[in-house]
């Protein structure tokens, strides 16, 4: 019965190390996570982690130790902070002025000065039919998109 006991406590702190020991950056390779790595600076960590954690420190805890002896780097999953917002953020910022410049563009290509400035003489806005008409007169025919490579 203690045996027993004793290899399912084995079995779960194996299956925390390795849990945490995935997350953690190995500070040699850079590359690869503790877990993965044969070098000895991952060798001692895993080491560490297995006694932190028999110790009865939490994954929190141990994260956090962690992160104080190595720097934040060693996580593979830095906080969101203050210095890390433009980093997080920098996706979202990059689309939303992607959009605003698409959404500009198609503006200015259904704004037409000739039919606005025609509205402005005549005192009085053009009819659909009117303004239909006007676009088809004034407006030159589409050229097919090239692509950059492409010789005309």
């Amino acid at each position: 019965m203690a045996t027993e006991d004793e290899s399912k406590k084995a079995q779960i702190v194996e299956a925390r190390a390795r849990n945490i020991s995935h997350n953690v950056r190995c500070t040699e390779c850079g590359s690869q996570s503790i877990e993965d790595s044969n070098a000895d600076v991952a060798v001692l960590l895993r080491k560490l982690i297995r006694d932190e954690i028999r110790s009865g420190k939490s994954d929190k805890e141990i994260y956090q130790k962690l992160e104080e002896d190595f720097g934040e780097t060693v996580l593979y999953a830095p906080k969101f902070d203050f210095q890390t917002a433009a980093l997080w953020l920098s996706p979202v910022i990059v689309a939303g002025a992607a959009a605003g410049v698409w959404a500009y563009q198609r503006h200015r290509q259904r704004t037409n000065v000739h039919i606005m400035a025609l509205n402005l003489v005549r005192g009085v806005p053009l009819t659909p039919k009117e303004k239909e008409t006007m676009l088809d007169l004034i407006t030159p025919p589409r050229q097919p998109r090239r692509w950059p490579w492409e010789r005309r």
